[in-house]
This record gives structure tokens, sequence and C-alpha cells, in this order.
């Protein structure tokens, strides 16, 4: 979104402020915001916005102020902690001689700096191209002058910011070709993981929570992590084992942020399918935060608009190792199964955590002893992953008589299995005690 030199952007921050708000935390979330994109903060200017001016954001005395701020302390960029008009952005860059971006246009950077995926990289182009769409300003006035009448006056017959309008177009159209392919790929991946009958759960929760860290715990794995905004944007699943009901697999999902910019929602909606595709979601968040009940509801209200807001969750209380708490699980009711208290970074409470996953995928268990002929094998070797089969006795020149002990979460996943399969589970698995074909 903007260009950096080799020592990094010298970046002036505008920091609005309402009448009786608080605003350091969000001017410090701003400020970490601007670091993460790799700018140097060399001045700060905080600007009293009630009503936004229509042509400038800020007054036209602030205006003058900040003027006078980028000449004195050299700063080559003016960062604004509020989303821009494409009209006030153009009149601040016009008025500051300098560069202006907004709180969506510096998001959008870092997300472009940090995607490393094929299909990130994809999302984050198309979310800048169609912020970037409602921001062409007429700069080539030498070229745009359109003529009719008399010969030898007509003009060029198309100017340049439709010319630059046309190609924006185009570009888009074949990034969301791209795209969709890329999520056609994804698919089949989730797809292959749903035919596994395993349960799904997904990390979310406001950026540098501590969601990597604890995904890295969990699944002993290995996922970039660092004390920095937007440190993992692409999604990675693993498959986590060691509970009684056999696995899960456990998504590490990119973290939400106020005010984050609806052309990133929507062009990230492919990559949070495995937020709103999750049997159950682990809000994590950050315990250290004076923020933290604000930042639930942003997450919150991000999950409802990605259509992620009925999804059982577990709330990870996470950092008590900072925040000076003990480890514990309060068993809750409603969507909010539990809430966890824990430290990702020491270890300390995940056991907890394990506990709380526990109790909400294997609570209501399917009991039965089930005959499966060598058709079913297919069948059998589901059960075997899930770790559902606790015995089985071979039926000689039939199949097997097996022994089931599974949650009736993921008896009912196996009951929507097409064709023979799923009536087997529906007829004989999921059947009531009292009916026929329950038991040998």
């Amino acid at each position: 979104m903007f260009e950096r030199s080799k020592r990094g952007e010298s970046a002036l921050l505008v920091l609005p402020k309402k009448h009786g708000t608080d605003t350091d935390a969000a001017a410090a979330e701003f400020r970490e915001l601007t670091r993460s994109a790799g700018a140097v903060v060399v001045a700060e200017c905080v600007a009293r916005v009630d009503r936004p001016h229509p042509a400038l954001y800020v007054g036209t005395g602030k205006a003058e102020e900040i003027k006078q701020l980028v000449a004195s302390s050299g700063a080559d960029l003016v960062l604004v902690n509020h989303q821009l008009t494409p009209i006030q952005e153009r009149n601040l860059e016009k008025l500051l001689e300098c560069r202006v971006v907004d709180r969506a246009g510096l998001i959008l950077d870092i997300f472009a700096q940090r995607a490393r995926s094929h299909e990130g990289k994809l999302q984050v182009e198309l979310a800048q191209l169609q912020h970037m769409a409602t921001r062409l300003v007429r700069g080539w006035t030498h070229l745009e002058r359109q003529r009719g009448g008399a010969i030898g006056l007509r003009g060029p017959g198309e100017t340049q910011l439709e010319m630059d309008r046309r190609l924006l177009a185009e570009r888009v159209k074949i990034l969301k070709s791209r795209l969709a392919a890329a999520v056609k790929q994804r698919e089949q991946g989730r797809k292959a993981r749903e035919r596994s009958a395993l349960p799904a759960a997904a990390l979310v929760g406001y950026t540098n929570a501590g969601k990597s860290t604890l995904f890295n715990v969990m699944a002993s794995s290995d996922v970039y992590t660092a004390d920095q905004l937007f440190a993992t944007l692409d999604p990675t699943v693993r498959r986590v084992g060691g509970f009684t009901f056999g696995a899960v697999t456990l998504a590490d999902t990119v973290g939400f942020v106020r005010d984050l910019p609806h052309e990133l929602v929507a062009a990230f909606k492919s990559t949070l399918t495995e937020a709103r595709e999750a049997d159950l979601l682990l809000h994590i968040i950050d315990g250290a935060d004076p923020l933290m009940v604000e930042h639930i509801a942003q997450v919150d209200a991000v999950l409802t608009e990605i259509g992620a807001g009925e999804i059982p969750q577990i709330q990870v209380v996470n950092k008590i190792d900072v925040s000076g708490g003990e480890p514990k699980v309060e068993v809750l009711s409603g969507r909010i199964r539990a809430r966890v208290y824990l430290s990702a970074a020491t270890g300390m409470g995940v056991d907890g955590l394990r506990n709380a996953i526990e109790a909400e995928f294997g609570a209501e268990r399917v009991v039965r002893r089930l005959r499966l002929t060598y058709a079913d094998a297919g069948l059998r070797a589901r059960l075997m992953g899930l770790g559902a089969i606790c015995g089985e006795d071979d039926v000689d020149g039939e199949g097997w008589d097996v022994n089931i002990d599974l949650p009736r979460r993921l008896a009912l996943q196996l009951a929507s299995l097409p064709g023979h399969q799923g009536e087997l589970v529906r007829t004989q698995l999921l059947a009531p005690d009292d009916e026929e074909g329950d038991s040998y």
C-alpha cells in the first residue's frame, strides 16, 4: 500500500479522540500496528474528533497543525487511526504534501507483508485492489481531456483514469478466478478431513493473544510465532490425539483486530472457513490485556459476520503467567461451554484445556455391539481411526462383531455418511435400546 525505504519510513501518527473516551489502549495498539508494518514513529498528534470534517476528517486548524508537525519531524508518512473516505485521504495528502494512510490501509499493508501461501497472497492482493478501487484519482490531466465536435480536437478516446479502472477490474477478475481455484483445492483437503469423521476445533481470537503459541503446544508443531500483530496469516491444520474419543483436527486461524477492514473480512472468508465449519471454537483471550472485554466483543462480532457466531466455544484466558492468575477450569452452560485459564508460553494449565475438550466431545457416549460385513471394511477403518473399537470378534465368512464406544457427536457424523454405511450406523449404532439390532 505504501512504499518503504530501506531504513524504514518515518511516520507521524494522528490519534483521534472523542470526548469522554479513553484512547490510551487504542493508541498503543495503533503504535504496535505501525511497528508491525516496519515504520518508525517520529511524532504523534492527538486530534479531538467528535464530528468528522467531511473534507479532511480533522478540523482545518488541526490539519494545519499536522502540516507543521510533518515539516518539523521530517515524517515521510501520516498514519490516521481511523478509516478515511477517499476524498478525505486525497485532501489530506494535497494539504500535507506527503502520503496519508488510514487504519484500513495500514492493516492491508501488514497483511501484504505477512502472507506466505499462494492463497493468502491472492486474498491480500484482492483486498488491496478493492480498497484501491475507490481511491483512483485524476492524476493524468494531460491525457484525460476528451474533446468532441471539430476534427482534430477529439481526445484519445479513453482517459488514463478509465484505463486504470479497466485494468484494475480485469486484475480483480483474474484474482477471483485464481482464488476460486485455490479455495476448491482447500475444500478438497477439508472434505478429506470430514470423511475421516474427526471432530474439528479452531483457534480464534484477537491478534497477538497467543493462538499460535498454544497451537504449537497442543499440536507439537512449529508454526511461526512472534510478539507482533498478525504474525500468522495462513491457516494451519494439525491432528491432535491423546483423547479417549480419539483425535481432533485443530486449526490455527488469522487473528482479529478492532475495525478489521471489510475488504479483508470478505477476501479471507475462505480462510476463515476453518472457523466457520468447526465443531468447537477455542477463543483465545489475552488475560493481561486491559481491553480484554472489548476485544472479546470484537472477536464475537467478526465470528457473527462470517457465520460462526453460534458455534460452541471454550474461552481460553491465556498469559496467566503475566496477569498473575492461577490455572483453573470453569464449567459454563450455553454456547460458552467452559472458561480455561492457562499460560501457553509455560504450558501451565494446558491439561485443563484438554480436559475441557474431552468433556465437550466425549461427554455423551454410544456403547454398542455392531456387526460389520466385509463390505463394511471402510466403516470399520473409520471407527478404528476414531479409536472407537474397544474389542472385536471375527465372524467366519461374514465379517466382524465389534464393541463400539464413541461420543454421540461422532456417531451422528458417521450417520450422515451416504449410502449403506450411514444407514448401518443409524439403524444399529444409534437405534434406541429397545429396538432390534442394538446388540448381539
